[in-house]
């Protein structure tokens, strides 16, 4: 089968190595089948009637996605970092003006992904860019298409480069992970910590569009990995939601009162 011909669900936008009748990822109680039931589509039937958006999320940060935007919506950041740039999460699409677009921005020198959601279309990603892609261990089980370039890291925190540090936070999936740029102070997460609509909190979860809260001892472990580290900004998974100031303060309490409303007293 031909690399552009790769099945892609159509719900959660993860390409798999090849033909098959479901997708796990979606049917995993934190995600859902689709209500047409299992779809599929492929890179070379995107490209019909899509195209790349690059656009600036915050300083040195770039956002990439698609128009119009595919299975979950959200779009992937470039960090562009001293060390080498980082895309953090991945998106479904990829052609080769959206390569060239990035590789005018100084191209990818590692790839790393919060989890399984946005997985998208990692390794055509890496594959373009010729770049190592990094996932935690935890998270092994869910890769759709296993390939060399992925890096199964273990352990609470991995370093991808001086001051770039990817922490297993362990929110939505085991081997959820936020990435914490030390420079810019900022943390990037995905929906691991879910920028809400009031942009001043976060929220936890083990499903979104289940409504599945996040276990109060998982939200308590992330808070205290988080602690060692200082940042304003929050970077979210979707084009401007991001904590713009304050953020580890905005963490803390968003954990407070989510933990407050989690626990009974009584």
């Amino acid at each position: 089968m031909a690399i552009m011909e790769l099945p892609i669900c159509l719900t959660c936008g993860v390409q798999y190595a090849g033909p098959r009748p479901d997708c796990p990822i979606c049917e995993d109680e934190r995600q859902y089948v689709g209500w047409d039931g299992q779809r599929w589509t492929t890179l070379d039937a995107l490209r019909a009637d899509h195209r790349g958006r690059v656009a600036e999320e915050g300083p040195d940060v770039v956002g990439i996605g698609c128009e119009p935007s595919t299975a979950i919506g959200q779009r992937a950041l470039l960090l562009r970092a001293p060390s080498g740039n980082v895309l953090w999460d991945s998106i479904t699409y990829l052609d080769e003006d959206l390569i060239r677009q990035v590789e005018d921005l100084g191209g990818i020198s590692a790839i790393a992904i919060s989890h399984p959601h946005f997985y998208g279309s990692m390794i055509e990603w890496a594959h373009a860019f010729d770049a190592p892609v990094y996932i935690h261990e935890a998270d092994r089980r869910w890769v759709a298409r296993p390939d060399d370039a992925v890096v199964h890291w273990t352990g609470d925190t991995h370093e991808l480069a001086d001051g770039l540090t990817l922490i297993n936070a362990g929110v939505h999936f085991d081997g959820g992970q936020v990435l914490h740029w030390r420079e810019a102070r900022a943390v990037f997460s995905g929906d691991i910590l879910q920028v809400v609509n009031d942009r001043d909190w976060v929220s936890f979860m083990y499903s979104y569009p289940n409504y599945i809260p996040e276990r109060p001892r998982t939200v308590r472990r992330a808070l205290r990995l988080l602690e060692p580290y200082d940042f304003d900004r929050v970077y979210g998974a979707w084009w401007k939601k991001i904590v713009y100031t304050d953020g580890k303060q905005a963490v803390r309490r968003s954990a407070d009162r989510y933990l407050d409303h989690a626990l009974d007293d009584e």
